[in-house]
């Protein structure tokens, strides 16, 4: 396949809000290097990884939530400092155009985590992130190394479908890896109507166990509808001493509360902070009840592929509840802190005649 010399897309180009985006059609085209594939995007999710490094988040000054973020944040990557303009987008489908060395065979449609692993004896938990560590998918193209795609050309699913999976399922399916969940356990999930909080219900639902999605009323029909065996408004305290693991992506003044819903022995996985990163609890209730506390971010090759069977067996879905043109970004992430839809908002790349 000849691919033209430039492509169209959004570049960050500082840390701030919708005025950092950037649309550029002369977008130098990307070559693969070795161990690389250069991949056709067909469509990007809209994510709060994407947006938490727009605003700059990440960066240790910032202690309110992602809404509350200010201009002005240095070093708000996961990594701190960002190589500007970049190419953000961690949720790619697309089709392998060029592979330089082994890899999916061309034409294949792939998908790849958003925190790629390169675990070594001396950084056990070390990754990359794509649209962060390295231009992403809100572009016609992006470049990946070849070992991170997983092929998904078989899933009955769409474009869109796939789009919507990785930082979301792959999140929840590490969340639920490290929270070791099973059949015998009862599952409190916070920010259950949100891409992740969604797609834990559904994994957790796949392992067998018994799931609580905490949500507003207006999005409790689509959280039951993902599995939820029981729902708590998100404005209610959760029972005490009632819950084996909780799947928290809110933090934020509930926090304590969520610690004081799990019994003796209790897992409380995180990997999100919504509501607001310092948080507060008893800490008599954290050791005299034995809760172990997971930070959720690395995740091992095994997940991604754990997930990407399912995707491919059909035994997940995701919930897309509206898709933009790539160059509505600004609209589609506004809906997306708005908290208008549940589930997932896909962007779709112009295509080259466009």
């Amino acid at each position: 396949m000849t691919t033209p010399a430039t492509m169209s897309g959004v570049q960050l180009t500082r840390h701030g809000g919708p005025d950092a985006l950037a649309w550029n059609d002369s977008i130098p085209m990307p070559e693969p290097g070795p161990g690389e594939a250069l991949v056709k995007v067909l469509a990007a999710g809209v994510n709060n990884t994407d947006i938490n490094t727009r605003v700059g988040w990440y960066a240790k000054e910032v202690t309110g939530a992602t809404a509350d973020t200010q201009d002005g944040v240095e070093a708000g990557g996961f990594a701190g400092a960002l190589n500007f303009p970049l190419i953000q987008g961690g949720d790619l489908c697309g089709r392998v155009v060029a592979v330089n060395g082994d890899g999916p065979a061309e034409g294949a449609r792939v998908t790849c985590p958003i925190n790629q692993p390169e675990a070594s004896n001396e950084e056990p938990a070390k990754f990359r992130v794509i649209g962060s560590d390295y231009d992403g998918a809100f572009a016609q193209y992006c470049t990946v190394p070849a070992q991170q795609l997983y092929d998904v050309t078989d899933a009955p699913m769409t474009d869109i479908e796939v789009a919507a999976m990785p930082c979301a399922f792959g999140t929840a399916e590490g969340l639920l890896d490290r929270a070791n969940v099973g059949a015998k356990d009862s599952v409190l999930v916070t920010g259950a109507s949100g891409g992740v909080g969604m797609a834990a219900v559904q994994l957790a639902k796949v392992r067998g166990a018994h799931v609580t999605g905490v949500c507003s009323a207006a999005k409790v029909n689509a959280v039951r509808a993902a599995g939820a065996d029981a729902i708590l408004d998100r404005n209610e305290t959760p029972p005490k001493l009632q819950f084996t693991v909780a799947i928290d992506l809110v933090g934020g003044p509930g926090w304590g509360a969520v610690i004081d819903a799990l019994k003796p022995g209790g897992r409380y996985a995180v990997a999100g902070a919504i509501a607001g990163p310092l948080v507060e609890a008893d800490l008599r209730t954290i050791y005299l009840n034995d809760v172990s506390i997971l930070g959720c971010t690395y995740q091992s090759p095994e997940v991604f592929k754990r997930l990407v069977d399912l995707m491919n067996a059909g035994t997940v879905r995701p919930l897309i509840s509206q898709t933009y043109l790539l160059q509505d970004i600004a609209k589609a992430q506004a809906d997306f802190e708005a908290k208008i839809h549940p589930g997932k908002l896909v962007l779709i790349p112009p295509s080259e005649d466009a």
